[in-house]
C-alpha cells in the first residue's frame, strides 16, 4: 500500500507539470526558445544518467549478468525499439521547437493522442520502478519529470499555434497528462501478473532513446561558445542530480 501512495504522489505531481505552460504566457518567443533548449539539456542529462547509473545496474542485479544472461540486454533494446516505433508511427515529436516552426494542421490533435499514450507508458515505468526499489522510483520519476517540462511547454506552444485558446490548450494538455496516473495504477495492479523487474530494463532503453536520439540532437547547435557552455552545464546538472539520488536515497536491497 505504501508503494501505491508513492506511485500516486509521483504521478500526480508530474501530471500537474502540464500547467507549466502558464508561466510562459508573458515570455517573448526568443526567451521561450532559449528556455526550452536549457530544459532539454537538463532533461537529456537526467534521462541518460538514470538509465546508466540506476536502471541498467538494477536490471542486471535482478535479472543476472554474464555470458548467456540476455534477458536484461534484450529488454533494454526492446525499450529502445518500442519508443523508436512509437515516435515513427505516431509522428510523435517531443516538441522543443518554437510554435512558429510548426505548420498549423490537425497535428495538434495527434500531439494530444501521442502525449496521452506517452504519459500512460511513463506511469507504468514509474509504478514498476517504485515496486522494485524506492530509489529507483524516485530516479525514474525525476527523469520523467525533467523530460515532461520541456515537452509540456512544447505541446502547449503547438496547441496555441494550432488555433486553441490558451486556457483551453492548457486544460486539454493537462487531461492528456493525467493518463500518467492510471498508468501507475496499472503497474501496481499488474505486479501480480508481470514482475516489475522486467519493466526496469525496458525503461532504461526508453530513457536512452529519448535522451540520445530525441533530446541531444536538439541541443547540438549552440549559438556561440557561451551558449554551448551553459547547455553543457545544464546537461551535467541533470547527471549530478541523478548521482545525488544514488548517493543519498537508500536502496531496499
Amino acid at each position: 500500500m505504501q508503494e501505491l501512495i508513492w506511485i500516486l504522489t509521483a504521478t500526480t505531481i508530474i501530471a500537474l507539470l502540464a500547467w507549466i505552460g502558464i508561466l510562459t504566457l508573458a515570455l517573448s518567443n526568443k526567451t521561450f526558445k532559449k528556455l526550452i533548449k536549457l530544459l532539454v539539456a537538463f532533461a537529456a542529462g537526467t534521462l541518460i544518467a538514470a538509465a546508466f547509473i540506476h536502471l541498467i545496474p538494477e536490471a542486471f542485479y535482478e535479472l543476472g549478468v554474464g555470458h548467456g544472461e540476455l534477458t536484461a540486454p534484450l529488454l533494454i533494446i526492446g525499450g529502445f525499439v518500442f519508443f523508436f516505433i512509437l515516435e515513427q508511427y505516431l509522428n510523435w515529436h517531443h516538441c522543443h521547437k518554437a510554435p512558429e516552426e510548426h505548420v498549423k494542421t490537425p497535428f495538434s490533435y495527434m500531439i494530444l493522442i501521442a502525449n496521452g499514450i506517452h504519459n500512460f507508458v511513463d506511469g507504468i515505468l514509474i509504478g514498476a520502478a517504485f515496486l522494485v526499489d524506492y530509489s529507483l522510483g524516485i530516479v525514474t520519476a525525476i527523469g520523467v519529470a525533467a523530460h515532461e517540462i520541456p515537452q509540456e511547454l512544447g505541446n502547449f506552444g503547438i496547441l496555441v499555434y494550432g488555433g486553441w485558446e490558451k486556457l483551453k490548450a492548457l486544460f486539454v494538455n493537462f487531461l492528456a497528462a493525467l493518463l500518467i496516473i492510471p498508468g501507475g495504477i496499472v503497474a501496481y495492479i499488474g505486479a501480480e501478473i508481470i514482475d516489475p523487474v522486467f519493466i526496469i530494463p525496458f525503461a532504461a532503453g526508453a530513457f536512452i532513446y529519448i535522451g540520445a536520439a530525441d533530446l541531444i540532437p536538439e541541443i547540438h547547435n549552440g549559438e556561440n561558445i557561451k551558449t554551448s557552455i551553459i547547455i553543457l552545464t545544464m546537461f551535467l546538472l541533470g547527471i549530478a542530480i541523478i548521482l545525488g539520488v544514488e548517493t543519498f536515497v537508500p536502496h531496499q536491497h
